[in-house]
Parts: C-alpha cells; structure tokens; sequence
C-alpha cells in the first residue's frame, strides 16, 4: 500500500508539472482553481456565519456568489444566466486589461533599470576624459586624474569596459577612495565596437585613454579599439588619443590607428628604461614616482616674455618656488640646454612646481654663497656589474639599455631556470650585444636558496629581480609570487652577512608592494602604475609626452643622483639656490635632493623634489643632489 500510494503521489506530481510546462494558459487555469478553492469555502462560512444571512438556500448562495465576486473582482451580479456570464466577461476584459497595463508598464521600468546598471546609456558630458578598456592601470589613471581635478569644479570621468557597471564601479570605488569634485561614469560594452563606443560621447571628450588589458594578446585589441575610435568619430575634431602598448611591434599599428595627434607609450620599453636607471642610481625610482604623480610636484609649460634675449642660465635661477629642466622650441622640447642658450620668443620653459599658479618669477641669485660651492673634479663613474634573477619579455630590451651606457668592465650575469627558450634568448642577447657588455647565463631556479647561496651576490653594484610572464589564462599578479620568494631569501642573506643589497624589483600588482621583504625605500618598480602615472600626466598636457620620453631614454638628458659633495662642501650649511648655481657650472639642472639621514624616517624617504631656492640646510657627505643632465 505504502508503494502504491508513493507511485500515485508521483504520478500526480508528475501530472501537474506537465500541466504547468504548457504554458500561461495552464498557470492561469491553476491560479483560477486555487483561488476558487479558498475563496469559495470562506465566502460560504462567512455567508452561513452571518445571523443576517437570508433564510432561503437559493439566497444563500447568491450571498455566496456576490461575497467571491467581489473578492476576486468578477461583479457581484445575480439574476439570468446571460446576466450572470456578462458580469463575469466585463470582469475579465477590465481585468485583463489592468494586469496587462500593470505588466507592461513594470516591464518596461525593469528594462530601463537593467539598461542603466549595464551602463548602457549616453553619456552626455563635455570636456571629460574617456577610459577605454580594463586592466590594474585603470585605478592609477582614474586616482590620478581624480588627483588632478581637485581644483576643478566640473570634472568627469568615463570608464568603458567589457564588465558589468556595477562590479567596475565598486571596484574603482575601493581601490580609488572618494572622488572628490570628479564625477565617475562607467558604460558596460566591448571597446571595439564603434556602436558602443558613441556611448562615452568621444566627440565631446577631452581626451581619450586607450588601456592594454593584462593578457597576451592585449595589443592587438589596443589596435582595433584605436581602428573603433576612427570609424565612430569623424575625421575632423577627433579628440586627443593617449594608448599603450606592451610590445614595441604594435607601437607603429597603434600609431597609424591613432591618428596624427595620437601618442603611444610602449610599457615594456619604458619600464625596462627605468629599472636599468634605478639599477645604476638606487633612490631614482623614488624621484620617478613624485614627478609622475599628482600629490606632489610635476611638469609645467610656461610662458616668460621677460626672459627673452636672456640666456637659459638665468632662468634657472629666476623662479624661487620653481626648478627650471629645459624649453620648448617649436614644439621639441630641449631639457638641460646649456646655460648660455638665449631664450627667444615663443619659447616655453619646462618647469618642476606645485601646482600652475605656484610659478611666479622673483632674482634668487643672492642667495648663491659661492664659497660654499665645491670647485673639484666630479666623481668619475665606475664599472658595473649587474646580476639579473630571472628573465622575461623585458629582459633584452634591460640588457640593451645597460649596453648603450656600459663603461668598460662592465658585465651582466643572469640566473634563469627557463627552458630552451629562454637559453635561447639569453645567448641571442649576448651575441647581440658583442664584447660591449658580457653576457653570462647560470642555469638554477631563482626561489631555492642553494641558486643564491651559489653567488657572492654582493659583489655586484646592483641586483634586478624579474618576474615571469603571465601565462594564458594565468592570474595577472602570479608573477609576483616568485618575485617575493626571491625577496625573501635576498633579504635572509643580508641578514646573515650583515651588509644591504641594492635590489631592484620589478612587481607587476603594486598591492603586493606592502608584502615585498624589502626596505620603504627601495627601488620598485610597478610597470602598470608607471605607464598609468605617465598616461594621467600625458591626458592633462600632451605636449609633455616629448618631455618624458626624452627623460626617460637610455641617450638621451636624464634624471641623476650625483654625491652632494661634487656641487657643495661636506658640512657646509647653504641655500639651494647654491646648489642650483654649482649644477649650472656643470651644465645641469638641479631639481632636488636626497638626505641620506632622512631616507628611513620621512614619509618621503628623504626625497625632496623642488625645495624653495632660499631654503637652507647642512649638506652631509651621504646627501645626493638630484640632476636633470647627461650620464
């Protein structure tokens, strides 16, 4: 029995979802029965309940059937057959008609609620600056110009990606912090569709940020997004385009896609430039990071008519809130001119302040103690040998950059556990690079601690830390894993013998900065947030592009640290403008400094960009002065 009515339970069961998988007209049906059930009985005890109910049966049941009309809205009419169906008709009609007005009316409010959370409207804005793409760059763009829009009143930006609005909002909303007097705008779409791309109103943007996702094949995107840009806007009014690329063989496809005032940066080449100048100057990195950002001091174009005829000398010391690098000529910028180079109208001066309204001109020449200033010879450079753990994409383009500057004696040696591959490309790098620079290859896996125990790693002038390419399908910051167990065994060695190792790391997350085993002021380099910072300072004057790219390359006139002692006496106490004065007898530009005695305690590791010209201090043997100038 207990099977049997198990079997026609399920046969029931099985029977009413059958029912239910034919349609509306079934669910309806359904809802009408059961709402008949409930309704019917209790109408009927209500009716036989009441002491006034009629006497009569027939009565009672027209009570009954007026009671259910008016709960389920079908009329209460009594009388004919005819009359009775009629009633029930216009319940229906009038019914139907609201439940399908209630209906299309909430579909259509969820539609528009759903197209508003997918970002799928226009964006109606003027001047504001338009993000295409996804990658861990986005949150340093986007802080960086919220950074720099503090002063503005109405200020926009809008982030178009292929993820959900909601998730990209909370996102940014996390990593970036409040955002001030900046609205944040994010539009859900692919950014190679030109379709989707009219959605963050390009035509009336200010510029327009095109970001490399973090995989593989991340260029090639870059490139058609670019191509999307050009087949949504017209020809004329295109505003200005700023994109990256990882790999240096999509820099001219990116180029040509952006158009004539379009400007391509190439990640791998600027962040292997930049590791190679912090590997030669440990401290640079320090300096990279407060020019590029927006918290501190950073590069200005100004106009100075009463300097014309003067030579550039002058200058430098003609702006007591202000560090004078260079000019711009005819819209080729020239950093660290020499000093009796006349300035000519039309002529800007790049310029290091806080801020545009905090370049103001004033003579700071009599602040210049000459006694003070060192007259020897300056500290000849010395070989260098460089140890590279690990290797990856940027590593030739590395070696490269330490050839173009090696001084005789130098040398490189590199410790990869890679396969044939990678033999391959170290052997090809050394060939490439000749007898200039030896290259010499140790087979052992960087993360064990016999490789590194293996080497007297403190014979060399500095150590790079490389980490290994994403994969397909690998997670972004799975480099970094290695990278900080690396760190972790350099940091046991220094511990042992008692002695730092000037290290240089190369992270591709920076919120793994805080877990590196290293000091807070340690040269690392975050390749993302670097090409971030450049792409932020870029969007808000493009004509600074020249200016970075100039100081950032391996020939050309950079930024240096150079020992104090080379412009001012050891235990002298002096003003800067002093130092200024000595860096221009060299044909330098100085622009700050670096206290050896502050680099543990100060928030900014004793890195000073910019101080005020007549500000004074006791110069110590361990102080660096930090040069725009030649190597």
């Amino acid at each position: 029995m207990a099977q049997r009515s198990t079997a026609c339970g399920d046969r029931v069961r099985y029977w009413f979802d059958s029912t239910l998988a034919r349609g509306a007209s079934a669910l309806v049906g359904w809802m009408a029965l059961l709402c008949l059930a409930v309704v019917v009985p209790a109408s009927a005890l209500v009716v036989w309940t009441d002491p006034h109910a009629p006497e009569s049966l027939p009565d009672r049941l027209a009570q009954v059937w007026r009671l259910t009309g008016e709960t389920l809205r079908l009329g209460g009419a009594t009388g004919t057959p005819l009359r009775v169906t009629m009633s029930v008709l216009l319940a229906l009609v009038a019914l139907l008609y609201v439940s399908t007005l209630v209906g299309l009316i909430t579909t259509a409010l969820t539609e528009r609620l759903t197209a508003l959370r997918r970002g799928r409207s226009t964006v109606l804005e003027q001047g504001h600056v338009v993000v295409l793409g996804w990658s861990e760059q986005v949150f340093t763009v986007v802080g960086e110009l919220v950074a720099a829009n503090a002063n503005q009143r109405r200020a926009a930006v809008a982030v178009l990606a292929d993820r959900d609005k909601t998730a990209m909002e909370e996102a940014l909303s996390t990593k970036v912090g409040p955002m001030g007097r900046t609205r944040l705008i994010c539009r859900s779409g692919p950014t190679t569709d030109p379709s989707v791309l009219t959605l963050t109103s390009p035509a009336t943007a200010g510029v327009v940020l095109v970001l490399p996702r973090d995989e593989p094949d991340a260029d090639a995107e870059v490139v058609k997004t670019l191509l999307a840009l050009r087949a949504a806007l017209p020809e004329e009014g295109r505003p200005p385009v700023v994109a990256a690329v990882r790999d240096d063989r999509y820099r001219l496809a990116a180029s040509l896609a952006a158009g004539p005032g379009g400007i391509v940066l190439e990640s791998d080449t600027v962040t292997a430039r930049l590791i190679v100048q912090a590997a030669r100057r440990p401290g640079l990195s320090l300096v990279h990071q407060e020019l590029l950002d927006f918290a501190g001091d950073e590069f200005y174009l100004v106009a100075e008519p009463t300097l014309t005829g003067r030579p550039f000398g002058d200058a430098l010391l003609s702006y007591p809130t202000s560090s004078v690098v260079g000019i711009v000529r005819g819209g080729t910028p020239v950093l660290n001119p020499p000093p009796h180079t006349p300035l000519v109208e039309d002529d800007l001066l790049v310029v290091i302040s806080r801020d545009d309204d905090t370049v103001w001109q004033a003579d700071c020449a009599d602040s210049v103690e000459k006694a003070a200033m060192a007259s020897g010879p300056a500290t000849p450079a010395r070989p260098e040998r460089v140890l590279l753990l690990g290797w990856n994409r940027r590593a030739p383009l590395m070696v490269d950059q330490l050839r173009r500057r090696a001084r005789p004696g130098s040398a490189v040696d590199v410790v990869a556990d890679g396969g044939e591959a990678t033999v391959r490309q170290v052997s090809e790098a050394g060939a490439h690079h000749g007898t200039d620079l030896p290259l010499t290859l140790h087979r052992g896996d960087v993360t064990r601690p016999e490789t590194l125990q293996g080497l007297d790693v403190h014979s060399y002038d500095s150590v790079i830390v490389l980490g290994q390419d994403s994969a397909p399908g690998q997670p972004p910051d799975e480099p970094d894993n290695r990278t900080l167990v690396t760190l972790l065994l350099l940091r046991r060695l220094e511990e042992a013998s008692g002695r730092a190792l000037p290290v240089v790391t190369e992270l591709v997350d920076d919120r793994n900065r805080a877990l590196a085993p290293l000091g807070p002021g340690a040269d690392v380099i975050i390749s993302g947030k670097l090409i971030g910072l450049l792409m932020a300072q870029i969007s808000q004057n493009r004509h600074l592009a020249a200016v970075f790219e100039e100081l950032f390359s391996a020939d050309g006139t950079g930024i240096r640290l150079r020992p104090a002692g080379d412009y001012v006496l050891p235990g002298c106490e002096t003003s800067f403008a002093t130092v200024v004065a000595a860096a221009r007898q060299r044909g330098e530009c100085a622009i700050g400094y670096r206290s050896r005695d502050d680099a543990s305690t100060s928030p900014d590791y004793g890195v000073r960009i910019n101080p005020p010209k007549t500000g004074r201090r006791r110069w110590t043997t361990g102080d660096e002065v930090i040069v725009v100038g030649e190597d």
